[in-house]
């Protein structure tokens, strides 16, 4: 591939919350290793400077990227959940930039990608179930990259993470298998998903404020 894809996500929070900066991280790592480049945009200019963004290793910009890539807005793939096309290893030809909007994971869904949306980008669709952001572009870098079709991947929805000997809590999104059939997660997610656990899910940091994450189920074993 003569030019290599770039990863844009549209941070549409004033902050940065834990669980961003972890999804954050995990794209730009994954990205780095698979050649491909990931841009954090629309970024205030407070956040910016912060030491918690650096250590994400975002390439983070203030600007939108209907600015910094005017010039190829037709190369621009925006994964929408509302797109009434599903995204296709075809599309490898087709884009150069994949583009994605906020959180992604939101629970329920807020369309916050109808920010984004009404720029008239070109649409695609990740399937049926929401994903968090680091699984969607983990999906998107699969099907575009590797060429596998999106009812190939191997998922797992819903799933439920063992806090302790007594408790779980079901994830409300679509997850990667990885070879183990666990769901693949950003590093130290499963400790954040815990600490906050121990604080009781009214004191969640996954509020509508950071991740918009406050509606995890707590069980009983």
């Amino acid at each position: 591939m003569d030019t290599p894809l770039t990863f844009v996500v549209e941070h549409l929070d004033p902050e940065l919350g834990p669980w961003s900066a972890l999804e954050y991280q995990n794209i730009a790592e994954e990205s780095r290793n698979a050649g491909c480049d990931f841009i954090l945009s629309s970024v205030p200019a407070a956040l910016l400077q912060s030491d918690q963004l650096k250590r994400t290793g975002a390439n983070a910009r203030s600007d939108a990227v209907e600015t910094y890539f005017a010039e190829k807005k037709d190369r621009i793939c925006l994964l929408d959940p509302a797109a009434k096309q599903e995204l296709e290893p075809a599309d490898a030809k087709n884009f150069d930039v994949f583009l994605f909007g906020g959180i992604l994971g939101d629970d329920p869904p807020r369309d916050r990608t109808s920010e984004l949306r009404k720029k008239g980008f070109t649409g695609r669709r990740l399937g049926p179930v929401q994903m968090t952001t680091d699984t969607a572009v983990r999906v998107t870098r699969a099907v575009v990259l590797e060429g596998k079709e999106l009812n190939k991947i191997p998922y797992l929805d819903f799933p439920e993470l063992k806090l302790d000997e007594h408790e779980s809590t079901e994830m409300p999104f679509r997850y990667v298998k990885d070879n183990h059939g666990q769901p693949i997660m950003p590093q130290g997610m499963l400790e954040l998903i815990k600490a906050d656990a121990d604080k009781g899910f009214d004191a969640l940091e996954f509020t509508d404020e950071t991740d918009g994450l406050s509606n995890l189920t707590m069980k009983d074993s």
